[in-house]
């Protein structure tokens, strides 16, 4: 449990580091035609991203933090703990309710970009 607790908290702490440097360099954006990144295919919206594994969800679920995460990730987390991986705070309970209306639109944006 303590070893699956240290994956998370490092899967957590990854994920923050990416996301602040992918705001920097959106905030900065390209200097000259030279330094602009290559083509690359359209990234996910954020919140189709699970906060746990830095993917796309395919079984999105809500806590009662009010944040959408990956089904079996929070689930393995809710396992040891009590608290929410966005802010730390403790869960009023680790009912999980299938969010469907993003579960939609994930498979819609993953149909319409060949996902």
């Amino acid at each position: 449990a303590a070893e699956e607790e240290a994956e998370l908290a490092a899967a957590l702490e990854e994920s923050a580091r990416l996301e602040e440097g992918r705001r920097a360099a959106e905030a900065q954006g390209p200097s000259s035609a030279a330094e602009a990144p290559a083509p690359r295919e359209e990234e996910p919206p954020a919140d189709f991203i699970c906060p746990i594994t830095t993917e796309v969800m395919s079984d999105p679920v809500m806590a009662t933090d009010g944040h959408s995460y990956e089904r079996k990730q929070i689930e393995r987390w809710l396992a040891t703990k009590s608290t929410s991986p966005m802010t730390g705070e403790a869960l009023e309970h680790s009912i999980l309710t299938p969010n469907h209306a993003l579960r939609g639109r994930i498979r819609e944006w993953q149909e319409a970009h060949h996902c």
